[in-house]
């Protein structure tokens, strides 16, 4: 039976959720994007208020105004200018806007970091107020819970009567689905999708600003939380605003009446207590049919083309620096060669993830999950004096099975869903395995013997990281690896010429988990410790667009990433590594194939990508066509 305090306490966490899951649904419906940077944009909001307040003294709600009625749709207008509105123009699919917002998403937690640290704020000013309304039964509610369920009220129903009864609501459904007609009746389209950017940003500051007072403040902790109500706005399907409230509400008041269970010895209970979104999520994406795809019919055949550097051909003997580069960390000191250490590790993983997305075109956002499990399985099979050689590649073993469980839903799901199920994959690992000491007392990481110095464990990664790239490289020229391109360049195709694409499918995500699963072994083995930080779902999101930014397709170019993020944060200042991913990630529509295959280009004397597309001129018979549907 529910208790009502306990409800009324849900109702306040349940509020914010439906907060932000009416945002990413607005955002979705008006801009065609799912904005994976929402989270970001909440997290940047809400930052500047605090500093604003707590450091410069500011009145609140000249900081609130500001920054949530000015700043954030400012923002807001700057990534529909200078990110989305080409990729819109090219009739770009759902995977590569995807990846432009993960772009955005990475470079914002970048600045972030750079600028306020890692180190949690406990103090973000609130702007609800503070006592409580008594009703009947000695019982109260908190006023801040009214407030917050008036503005996710009052938003709705805003949201609700301009998108229907409006003739701004019907231009912008018009653009969203069908830009190209829009434009052709006379719809200015480019000032249109500004306007749903600005007011999507909007309530992104919004939310940031309420949610944070509920919290710690930090770069990752609240943009993770935002990210955790997808589960609510796909229970709504991106589409229905009621929906999406009850479900939060509902969520909020359930995961609140948990706290009346006593907790189990496994502290499954307490975490299911505090992470319930998180399930909804990951419960959602796999028990609901597919959701619908906004953008056309073309946007289904687009999901899973993310733009490929496969057409550039790399100068002979490309190799050559990539031997030497690799070995040269052998002469360094013991304490920078720990350091160098992590890069071939990371590269397994990067690895993982060509075959996934490059190969196969299945969006995988959660391979840092895989990697943890790697490096769990292998402390605990070390501590229980398995041989260290015997630990590492048994750890990629044991993680196969969880690839093939992520891989079966994987057959019906594509684009979109696919990308936010692996996503609630990694979160839930992270959440219900990783944060859970029971499973991570008993790890125990070392140099496996006999490679206990720097060297020589440096020495086995290489070999590692050889033998991934020789299979690798075997599959991708090999009859499998053909079968795996043309499900990836046209599903529907490939199944008509006989393609298996089902077992394609989950061979190619057990395969990719595997494969991470012993690259995250020798990040746990080379920092002698289980590290659950080191595997957090948002370093997932961070690796992803590093992969697509050296080309998606390329082993070469994901070996290159991961010595980019290792360097950048051995020599800078934490952050960095994340900001220069961001800012080419966000940059991808002017480099199609990430920054390997432009430099190709260029050195070849072909010209860059156009950064402005060409204009439509029109017919006389389109101007007669566009004078006869002008609304």
């Amino acid at each position: 039976m529910l208790t009502l305090e306990l409800a009324l306490a849900g109702l306040g966490v349940g509020a914010i959720a439906a907060l932000a899951a009416v945002g990413m649904i607005t955002s979705y419906r008006a801009t065609g994007v799912f904005n994976l940077s929402f989270g970001a944009l909440a997290m940047i909001v809400a930052y500047l208020v605090w500093q604003q307040v707590r450091v410069w003294g500011w009145p609140l709600w000249a900081a609130v105004l500001l920054d949530v009625g000015v700043v954030a749709p400012a923002l807001g207008l700057v990534l529909e200018r200078f990110v989305f509105r080409g990729l819109h123009r090219e009739g770009a699919g759902p995977a590569r806007m995807l990846v432009a917002s993960l772009g955005v998403f990475v470079l914002l937690v970048g600045v972030a970091t750079l600028t306020w640290g890692t180190q949690a704020r406990l103090d973000p000013p609130s702007i609800v107020p503070t006592g409580s309304v008594a009703l009947p039964g000695d019982t109260s509610v908190p006023t801040g819970t009214l407030v917050e369920l008036g503005v996710v009220i009052a938003v709705a129903a805003l949201v609700a009567g301009v998108t229907r009864y409006t003739r701004f609501g019907v231009r912008l459904r018009a653009v969203v689905d069908r830009r190209a007609l829009a434009e052709l009746a006379g719809v200015p389209a480019d000032r249109v999708a500004a306007a749903g950017w600005a007011f999507g940003s909007m309530l992104a500051g919004l939310t940031g600003v309420l949610l944070a007072p509920h919290l710690r403040l930090d770069p990752y902790g609240l943009t993770l939380l935002v990210l955790e109500t997808i589960g609510v706005a796909v229970v709504a399907r991106l589409a229905s605003l009621p929906v999406a409230i009850l479900a939060a509400l509902a969520i909020g008041v359930g995961q609140s009446e948990l706290s009346r269970l006593e907790l189990d010895s496994w502290g499954l209970v307490q975490a299911l207590q505090a992470n319930l979104f998180v399930v909804v999520m990951l419960v959602a994406l796999l028990v609901l049919p597919r959701m619908i795809e906004v953008g056309g019919p073309d946007a289904t055949r687009a999901a899973t083309r993310i733009g490929t550097g496969h057409g550039e051909s790399a100068p002979a003997g490309w190799w050559v620096p990539f031997v030497a580069v690799a070995a040269a960390p052998l002469a360094l000191s013991a304490e920078h060669l720990r350091i160098a250490q992590q890069v071939p590790a990371l590269a397994i993983v990067f690895v993982s993830l060509v075959m996934l997305t490059g190969y196969a075109g299945q969006i995988s956002l959660g391979q840092a999950g895989f990697a943890g499990l790697g490096a769990l399985f292998a402390g605990q099979l070390m501590g229980r004096e398995v041989p260290g050689l015997v630990a590492l590649f048994l750890a990629a073993l044991l993680v196969v099975p969880v690839g093939l469980l992520t891989g079966w839903p994987a057959i019906r799901r594509r684009g979109l869903t696919l990308a936010l199920t692996t996503f609630a994959v990694a979160a839930v690992v992270s959440r219900f395995v990783f944060a859970q000491p029971r499973f991570t007392t008993d790890a125990v990481l070392d140099h496996p013997s006999p490679f206990e110095g720097e060297r020589a464990f440096y020495a086995l990664e290489l070999v590692c990281l050889g033998l991934v790239l020789l299979v690798i490289r075997r599959l991708h020229v090999s009859r499998l690896g053909r079968m795996l391109v043309a499900v990836r360049d046209h599903e529907s195709g490939a199944a008509a010429a006989g393609v298996d694409v089902s077992s394609a499918k989950v061979f190619v995500f057990a395969v990719g988990a595997g494969v991470a699963g012993l690259g995250g072994a020798l990040l746990g083995m080379g920092g002698r410790a289980f590290d659950a930080a080191a595997f957090d779902p948002v370093l997932g999101l961070v690796w992803f667009a590093a992969v697509v930014v050296f080309g998606v397709d390329s082993a070469a170019g994901a070996v290159l990433a991961a010595g980019l993020v290792v360097a950048l944060d051995a020599a800078t200042t934490a952050g960095m590594s994340t900001i220069v991913i961001g800012a080419l990630a966000v940059l991808l529509s002017r480099m199609p194939g990430g920054v390997p295959a432009t430099v190709l280009r260029l050195a070849a004397g072909h010209p860059p990508a156009p950064t402005e597309p060409i204009p439509v001129r029109l017919t006389p018979l389109g101007r007669t066509l566009r004078a006869r549907v002008r609304p």
